[in-house]
């Protein structure tokens, strides 16, 4: 088997939407990390203190069969067309441990995706 990681880094208020879309879209779950960031403008700042964005960066491991369709999902859901509005990018996975228990499901819907 296969993974790739999607990475996708959306503010906070359309996290639940993109991780429901990807579920929809074949994704088995996610993992969400808040966090903070800048954008191509300096973060704002407030009596010296820098107000950064907010955002969630959503983490989904995923079968390699399956990215396009669970990337394209994210990218229309999260309107990614539009500037500040999110990104979300594919790394390779060498190595998985822990999905021991899915992997017959994995198999499984492989073979009936190419059948």
């Amino acid at each position: 088997m296969r993974f790739k990681l999607i990475l996708s880094s959306v503010k906070p208020d359309i996290t639940d939407r993109i991780v429901d879309a990807a579920k929809e879209a074949g994704a088995t779950g996610a993992t969400i990390i808040p966090a903070r960031g800048t954008g191509m403008k300096e973060a704002k700042s407030f009596f010296g203190l820098s107000l950064e964005a907010q955002t969630d960066i959503i983490l989904l491991l995923i079968e390699e069969h399956l990215v396009s369709k669970i990337l394209d999902t994210i990218k229309e859901t999260g309107g990614f067309h539009k500037p500040g509005t999110g990104i979300a990018f594919v790394l390779p996975v060498e190595q998985v441990v822990g999905l021991e228990g899915q992997i017959e499901r994995f198999k499984e819907e492989v073979r009936e995706s190419y059948f």
